[in-house]
């Protein structure tokens, strides 16, 4: 007898947060860009300014900053590309589960997959600009906060370009004013570290704005992709 019963929503989000994970992997080339990009960034800055220790200690923090906040920004574009070229995502939309919640998986793994390589190698990034080895942690606290809110706020603005040819750099110049807030805290919590002042509050200030967005973004992720793939 065959079993009728709709799969469990916990069943469902392992089911999509493994597929894009895995679709990921195969593509992990894809994956490599962002770092080799935050590489060859990082390395251009004693170029630049000069090998002078005391400069790059001092730029150090939100010089990682940027440039994995920017390194995020080249994989963006491909968060729902592949869904919408081969009709999953309207399938995604037509099941049983919540899209607000589906589209917070694929959120999670486009994280995953395009974030996280960054955090880890952030301690490199920041050792290649002389970053005190004290400040590390709250660099890693600040990327561990900052980046998954990019990525959804990203993953809204990608919902309401869906479709759109070419929409790399529009998603770009929609979200570098979005970053600013996130900058501000996260390298005021490193310029606090770095001179020895408390740095908590702004870090605690990243963390509630994370929470927010994680509640709303899915919501409004899905109500921007159903307005933009109906008309």
């Amino acid at each position: 007898m065959l079993d009728t019963r709709r799969p469990g929503l916990a069943h469902a989000c392992i089911a999509v947060l493994r597929r894009d994970l895995t679709l990921a992997w195969r593509q992990r080339g894809d994956m490599l860009l962002p770092v080799l990009y935050a590489l060859i960034v990082t390395s251009l800055f004693p170029f630049a300014l000069g090998p002078e220790s005391a400069l790059l200690k001092r730029i150090a923090g939100g010089a990682v900053l940027v440039t994995v906040l920017l390194a995020m920004l080249l994989a963006l574009d491909a968060m729902f590309r592949s869904d919408i070229e081969d009709g999953s995502l309207e399938q995604l939309m037509l099941a049983p589960q919540p899209l607000a919640l589906m589209l917070g998986m694929k959120i999670l793994a486009h994280w995953l997959a395009t974030a996280l390589p960054l955090i880890v190698v952030a301690p490199v990034l920041a050792g290649m600009l002389h970053l005190p080895a004290a400040v590390t942690p709250v660099l890693l606290a600040a990327l561990l906060l900052a980046t998954p809110l990019l990525s959804l706020l990203g993953g809204i603005l990608v919902a309401l370009t869906a479709g759109t040819r070419r929409s790399g750099m529009l998603l770009a110049l929609m979200l570098l004013p979005l970053c600013v807030p996130v900058v501000i805290f996260a390298a005021g919590a490193l310029a606090a570290a770095q001179e020895g002042l408390p740095w908590i509050a702004p870090i605690a200030w990243l963390g509630a704005a994370l929470v927010m967005t994680v509640v709303l973004a899915p919501l409004a992720c899905a109500a921007a992709l159903r307005i933009a793939l109906d008309s």
